[in-house]
């Protein structure tokens, strides 16, 4: 298995790639390789000659400096996965400085409203940070497709904005959430639940099973009211935010219509682990 520490090297191989007319995937990941991870890469891996893996924790996207410094970092361990998987993969595992130089800084971006909302209110400068390693991810691996699962429902909008505005010539793949058989969507950061927090975190898709049976009959208002007085008592799990929202526009619906599509998303805090999930609702 290829694996490059350096887009110097990696250029190389892509050239020789493209010289050759086949087909590249991205699949953009922070490492901490999971069953999720693993789903878009055979997605991939069905629709191209050749798979590319980033596997970079990406600074500019994280507002809570502790957060950064606690994600799991497990390269050998990711990569000894992947060999499990095929050998058509290649690795980029960059340092900041190959990817940043000297200057850690995100650019600012406007995604036409999707990035103030939910993530957006929350994690300032997310988005900013999001887009930037997305661009330059795009930039040096130049690949014909490239996939991001649904979890992160928001940031898949935001990546497909992006390309639309800066007519980056990338196919971007959404992908169905991967989930454990208790229905917690499958993250990184799940690794770091205390046993008791793991075993409390089903409940938060179950909600959500709820909430999207109500929301047939319900209004938006009735749904996320049930939904926020379900956490209001319990023991282990806090509410940050629930919200019923367009697809498309991601602004939080005040009057349900026909012939729009609708998502529930949430967010929710087990200890001091944050975990978001969604599900569509029609």
């Amino acid at each position: 298995m290829e694996i490059y520490h350096k887009k110097q090297n990696l250029n190389q191989f892509i050239k020789e790639l493209k010289a050759q007319k086949l087909s590249l995937g991205l699949v953009p990941t922070m490492g901490a390789l999971h069953d999720g991870h693993l789903s878009l890469i055979k997605k991939a891996l069905e629709n191209n000659d050749r798979v590319a893996i980033s596997i970079f924790v990406n600074p500019t996207q994280f507002d809570n400096k502790d957060d950064l410094k606690k994600y799991p970092r497990t390269l050998e361990s990711d990569v000894e996965l992947l060999k499990t998987v095929s050998n058509d993969i290649i690795v980029y595992a960059p340092t900041v400085e190959d990817v940043y130089g000297d200057n850690v800084t995100s650019v600012n971006y406007t995604f036409d409203g999707l990035e103030h909302a939910m993530e957006g209110k929350f994690r300032h400068g997310h988005f900013d940070g999001v887009g930037t390693i997305v661009k330059r991810l795009f930039e040096i691996v130049q690949p014909n497709n490239a996939y991001f699962g649904e979890k992160d429902f928001q940031q898949l909008m935001i990546i497909k904005k992006l390309v639309e505005k800066h007519n980056i010539p990338v196919n971007v793949v959404g992908c169905p959430i991967h989930r454990e058989k208790d229905g917690l969507a499958m993250s990184s950061r799940n690794t770091r639940l205390k046993p008791e927090y793991r075993n409390a975190s089903p409940f938060i898709y179950k909600t959500l099973l709820a909430a999207k049976q109500k929301f047939g009959t319900k209004s938006a208002n009735t749904v996320t009211e049930w939904v926020e007085k379900q956490f209001e008592n319990h023991e282990l799990l806090k509410l940050e935010y629930f919200t019923i929202a367009d697809t498309q526009t991601l602004k939080t619906v005040k009057r349900k219509s026909k012939d729009k599509t609708y998502r529930a998303f949430i967010a929710v805090y087990a200890d001091d682990i944050r975990l978001i999930d969604n599900i569509a609702l029609n």
